[in-house]
């Protein structure tokens, strides 16, 4: 049988059509964290709009923080410094969550490809998820010689 594998090098450069981030948060760590350290804690990684949103339940901050996780993820930014609150959940119209990117976090994504991404958030009990899943343009050939 002949596998066929495809060799990147100079002339081409590949990424991912999609990329998904998913990220778990135990609900009792941003509890802690919220008694520990409180506002400080909460204005450092969270918008105001997203203060607003969660009225203080440690179990919405704990979707928003996993969805902020995600998108680092799904972004492969994992290496690089972002600002937390460049990161934004907000409701749609039907109520749907979604993320807003700020700032050069927004431009960095747009650059990469993936001007928007979309995002399914649950929690139960001590547990909330975030997937996020980042769509960008197809990969193109710098050379085609």
């Amino acid at each position: 049988m002949r596998v066929n594998s495809h060799i990147c090098d100079e002339r081409h450069t590949t990424r991912p059509s999609v990329r998904i981030g998913v990220d778990v948060v135990d609900v009792r760590a941003i509890e802690h964290s919220l008694a520990t350290f409180g506002e400080r804690f909460v204005s450092r990684l969270f918008s105001a709009h997203e203060i607003a949103v969660a009225k203080g339940s440690a179990q919405r901050l704990a979707t928003r923080f996993a969805t902020k996780e995600a998108v680092i993820k799904a972004l492969d930014l994992v290496d690089v410094g972002v600002d937390w609150r460049n990161i934004e959940v907000r409701n749609g119209p039907s109520g749907r969550p979604a993320v807003q990117l700020q700032g050069s976090l927004a431009e960095r994504a747009k650059g990469l490809g993936a001007p928007a991404l979309d995002l399914s958030l649950s929690h139960e009990g001590d547990i909330a998820i975030a997937v996020v899943i980042a769509q960008f343009a197809r990969p193109k050939s710098i050379d085609s010689g």
